[in-house]
Order: C-alpha cells, then structure tokens, then sequence
C-alpha cells in the first residue's frame, strides 16, 4: 500500500461515502445543483484515484432547485450482489422549512446502469444504508423539524427497507440526538455492537465526527466520552479545516479506513475562505483497548500523509505535482468526468461538437440569475493556484449577448471576462462580477479583432485575467479580482459547493445566438499555494 496525501479528491468532492468490494475502492461524492449529479470515483491502493462517471446523469433534471440544494450525502454500499445508491434531493431550503425527497437506486456494475429511483420518504436527509448480517435492511438519517420553536436537528432515525416491495415501513425511530447538531449518520456492524458514526458541529469551521455505539441496532446509544475522533476546530491554522463526515471501510488485511470531508482554506487580510469547496482526506483508524474509534496516529487532528499496510513509504507524492489537461472537442460528447453544468445536461442543439469539428458551439442561455437554463460549462478547481485557458469566436450584436471565460460559485457569487456590444463601444471586453445582490461592471477594454484567447490566473484570494488575439501577444485585463468572495464562507448564507472556472454564453432575447468554443484548458499547481 502506497502513503496517502490528503486530500485525495482535491477540489469540491464533499461528503465522501466509501466502500470496497475484492480489491476496488469505490467513493461516491455530493454534487448539489451540478449536473451529472454523483461523482464515483474509483481506486486499487486508497491512494491514487480516478473518477470513472456519474451515477446520476441521463434524463436527471435539476432545474428549479435554489444554489447549494439538489444532490446531497449519496451513500453507497453493496449487499445481495448489487450496488446501492441512496442520495436526497432538496428541492427548497427556505427559512425553517426544507423540501427534501431521498431515493435508492442499484445496478449490477458501479458503472451502471442504475435502476429507476425508489422514493425513500421526505422525512429529512442525509441517508445512509445499513445492511445488517441478519439479512435485513434499514435506512439511517436526520429528521427535520420544520416547526420553528422546536430544533430543526430532531434526531438520527432508523427505519428497516423492505427489497421485494420496494418502499419503508414507514415507522421511524429515533435513536440519537444531543443539544448539538449531529447529521452524516452512517451505522456499522463492528463484533458485537452497533456503531454509529456522527457528524457533529455543522460543516463549517466547528466540523468534527464522533462515535455512538449500542448492543443493539435500536439502541440505547452510548456516546463516546471524547468529544470528537476526529476535527480540527481546535486548529485554525492546520491546512485541512472543517475535517468531518466520514464513512469507514476495512482493507483486505483488515486495516480500518475513515473517508471524510476536509477543506484547505485561502487566507485573505487574516480571514480564511473555502474557494475550493470541501474536499475528501482518509485517515487510517483503529479501535482501542475499549472498543472506542480513534486515530491511528494519536490525537484528534486530520494528518495531511497517511501510512497505511507495509512498504509504503517509498512512494512519491504525486499530489504534489502540477497537473493539467487540455480538452480539443474532439470527442463525441463533453467528457463529465471533467465538464459539468448546471442543474440539467445541455441539450445538443445547445452544446454541439457537430456543427464545427474541433469546435464546441454553444448556444447562449439564460442570464446567471436562472435555476433552469444556463448555457455554461464548468470545471472544478482543485487547487488555490491555477491557470485556465479558452479560445472563442464570438460576434454578439446587442447588450444581451454575452461569452467569455467565468470563474464561478452560485449564482451571487461569480466573476466574468466577457465580450459583448454596445452602441457606443461596439464588440468590447468587460469584466463583471456578482457578489451578493450587487453586480459590478468594469471599464469597457477593446477586444482585438477574430478569435480571442482568454485566460484566468487564480492566485489563492486572487484573479486576473489576460486576453490575445489569435496570433498576439497577451495582454493583461486591468484589475485584480476578489476570487475569495467565491468561497464558501462568503456572505450571510449557507454555501456548499466550490469554485469552478469554465466558459458561458448568454442570449437574453433567445434568438439562437451561438459562441464556438475551441481548446479549453487548465493548469493546477499545488506547490506555489
């Protein structure tokens, strides 16, 4: 077994949910309101993974879901010969109210296909199954209570699934809850008690996990007297903050495993932002003398390199390395293990590597505003430093035509290059940016004639951006871009996901107007971060 560099997801790939099946790692990964929608992702060693596809992609729709909704905490196992995949969808999140679905869907293969869903209730999110050796099957998550004098947390509740008629009981049971808020439950048959695993303090800076354990599957519940196996809210300088949400796996030689969600932050004037989204580390784990889950390394904190099975420390730290890829649009569909887009796929007409061999022509769409119909591709960053390059043709002809290259978050959080028009400037560059409810235009800047390279550099807090004509020289776009307002932990509302940098095009008057698109490209490199 090699050493582990955490993260080893890198970028936003929340909420890990791991299993093994012979010698095959899997991790399934939350994707909120991007489309396809759960990242699996595959490794032989623990340490070097590959993300294989999506489980969720064909003819899965999002749109209408409000920013940092849609797919939450997938959790992926494996009984009676199937893989399974349970995931929540929430559809609104206002106020003390969240409208949540959770389904299960299986397939024979991780690749798929996987079944139509079985709907799994409303009761709250977080899912996760439980196959018990018995033979039976239950689910284990968080209710929501909606009613605002009661906590919103209500508890973490098991209810048995019935396979061969395809729906719950119905019956819930409540077998955990403390003053705090505790969510990720994931439940685990370890000799002879019930372990539960529990993510505690939230997602943010308080993020920890913690163990309950019972002799029996509805308990009561001990918890352990430690206030947390593992966090780092103790260590606001330590590189992987908000360290929580795990899931455990056992290797063939019977070492333990923890998955969990972590994030390296950015610092800007002495304050830190999760630009990157959370990312997923793995820790190796052991039970003591007592029985407890702890650190195989002592302490409480998440370790950056992990050594697990024999032999391992002759291996070289491949994270460490820049990484980078180029995509030409030569393929027969956008790549997904590296493109995503918003809530839904983009329709062929709107996403066309037909029309102009080499080219990707993409069709505007609605403004940055719109939950349904945003024409944009996206991929994640995964490091704080970063180089993203595009080519395009564009001749926009009004206001309300637009393409460029866009640094994104959510819909009140993102920075664009773009080119469009006006009377008084003709075809023009400008940068434009959301933060919050405010939209703030630069100077307009000329747009050399013909194609246009783009590009966006990311400096931990910091963007900028050049631009070049076809055969000349880069110029650089006057200004330096707050890239740490794309972050997580920006602004008053509850953030989720990560920055992406990609291309978009907007037609607000829906004529059919197109921008092609031709190599598109990015450079991370994690050792000047």
């Amino acid at each position: 077994m090699p050493v582990i560099h955490n993260p080893v997801l890198r970028g936003f790939n929340p909420d890990p949910s791991i299993l093994r099946v012979g010698h095959d790692y899997y991790l399934a990964t939350s994707t909120f309101e991007y489309h396809p929608a759960v990242r699996i992702h595959h490794s032989t060693d623990l340490a070097q993974w590959t993300t294989l596809d999506h489980a969720l992609a064909d003819g899965f729709d999002l749109r209408g879901v409000p920013d940092s909704g849609g797919v939450w905490a997938p959790s992926l196992s494996y009984a009676e010969g199937r893989y399974w995949l349970a995931y929540s969808i929430v559809r609104s999140m206002d106020g003390d109210d969240k409208d949540i679905d959770n389904y299960l869907v299986t397939a024979d293969a991780v690749t798929g296909p996987w079944s139509e869903p079985v709907h799994l209730g409303s009761r709250g999110f977080d899912f996760s199954f439980f196959h018990d050796p018995d033979g039976t099957h239950w689910i284990v998550g968080v209710q929501w209570d909606q009613r605002p004098e009661h906590p919103s947390f209500s508890g973490l509740v098991v209810e048995q699934y019935l396979p061969d008629e395809g729906r719950t009981t119905g019956e819930a049971t409540v077998i955990y809850r403390e003053d705090g808020l505790v969510e990720g439950p994931n439940l685990y048959r370890i000799g002879e008690w019930y372990y539960l695993l529990i993510a505690a303090g939230g997602t943010g800076w308080n993020h920890g996990i913690t163990v309950a354990r019972s002799r029996r599957l509805l308990g009561p519940y001990e918890r352990d007297e430690r206030e947390a196996v593992l966090t780092t809210r103790d260590a606001p300088g330590h590189p992987l903050q908000k360290a929580g949400h795990g899931e455990l796996v056992q290797t063939p030689h019977g070492e333990w495993i923890l998955a969990h969600l972590a994030s390296r932050p950015t610092l800007h004037l002495g304050e830190r932002y999760s630009t990157l989204g959370r990312e997923t580390c793995l820790q190796r784990v052991v039970f003591d003398d007592d029985g407890w889950l702890r650190l195989g390394g002592g302490g409480h904190h998440a370790s950056t390199e992990v050594v697990i099975g024999a032999g391992a420390d002759d291996v070289t730290d491949a994270a460490a390395a820049a990484r980078a890829w180029v995509d030409d649009f030569d393929g027969p569909a956008l790549d997904s293990r590296r493109w995503s887009t918003l809530r839904a796929a983009l329709p062929p007409g709107a996403a066309d590597l037909d029309a102009r061999p080499g080219w990707l022509r993409l069709r505007g769409g609605h403004s940055a505003a719109s939950v349904f119909d945003q024409s944009m591709i996206l991929t994640r960053v995964e490091e704080r430093t970063a180089v993203f390059e595009t080519t395009l043709e564009a001749d926009p002809r009004t206001p309300r035509e637009a393409a460029g290259l866009i640094a994104w978050y959510d819909r009140s959080g993102w920075i664009w290059l773009q080119v469009t028009f006006d009377a008084e400037h003709g075809r023009h560059l400008r940068v434009v940016r959301r933060d919050g409810s405010v939209t703030i235009r630069s100077a307009p800047a000329v747009a050399p004639d013909g194609p246009l390279r783009l590009r966006a550099a990311l400096d931990g807090p910091a963007l900028t951006f050049a631009v070049a004509g076809a055969s000349g020289e880069w110029q650089d776009v006057p200004g330096t871009f707050p890239a740490w307002t794309l972050s997580d932990d920006h602004g008053p509302r509850l953030r989720f996901t990560g920055m992406f940098l990609g291309v978009r095009a907007d037609d607000l008057d829906g004529r059919g107007w197109t921008v092609d698109v031709r190599r598109a490209g990015v450079r991370f490199d994690p050792s000047t971060a």
